[in-house]
């Protein structure tokens, strides 16, 4: 199931620099829904998917998805909360060459076990195909960048997390790359009842989701 975001009075601030490069005052996105988050460049908007995911934390804030403060979380416990609660699809992909499709959607599980469960290999699978890719032991390197980007959206939904954050996910991909990429994940999200928050230029994909904010200036609005 999705869970809801909060965030309050998130500022975030390079060292050496007198202006914020973004203050939210607030931010709320129920559970289960979806937001676009536009902005032009250097406004900030992977700093920000940064600090949604618990990958950085802000110079003051808090973001709360249902009850846990990713602001008030050690490194440790961060990790933790992102391996089990939250997908993360990242513009340039992060997988790993040398292993298949297959084995790059359970990489994952590799944190719990030292073989993944018969259940999750049938979960790989399954997604696997959801996501139109019949070439599961072909290794990564071989693969064109619309097939990465899916085995990509396929590993980030292995544990069918209840939060769903995507920066640029269909940047780069030619126009039909980018609108199959864009249903599968908005689809996929939906299906499991995810909260889902993409990062995106991409105008067909934004239109896609429940609510779109800008972030420029500063601030999102």
């Amino acid at each position: 199931m999705g869970q809801t975001l909060r965030v309050d009075t998130l500022v975030w601030r390079f060292p050496g620099q007198r202006r914020p490069l973004f203050e939210i005052a607030r931010l709320e996105l129920p559970a289960g829904s979806s937001l676009g988050i536009r902005g032009p460049s250097g406004a900030g908007k992977t700093t920000l998917f940064h600090c949604l995911s618990g990958i950085a934390v802000p110079e003051s804030g808090s973001v709360r998805w249902d009850s846990t403060d990713l602001c008030a979380l050690d490194a440790r416990a961060r990790d933790r909360w992102r391996h089990r609660k939250l997908g993360l699809v990242f513009q340039d992909f992060h997988l790993i060459e040398g292993l298949t499709a297959f084995d790059n959607v359970l990489l994952p599980a590799s944190f719990d076990h030292w073989r993944a469960p018969l259940e999750l290999r049938h979960r790989a699978d399954e997604l696997l195909a959801a996501v139109g890719i019949d070439c599961r032991e072909r290794d990564t390197a071989l693969l064109s960048r619309g097939e990465r980007q899916r085995v990509a959206l396929a590993r980030a939904l292995l544990f069918a997390p209840g939060i769903v954050i995507a920066d640029e996910p269909t940047a780069s991909l030619d126009p039909a790359h980018r609108a199959r990429v864009g249903e599968l994940l908005t689809d996929l999200a939906k299906a499991q009842g995810a909260t889902l928050i993409i990062v995106s230029h991409d105008q067909e994909l934004l239109a896609r989701l429940d609510h779109r904010m800008t972030l420029e200036g500063g601030g999102l609005w």
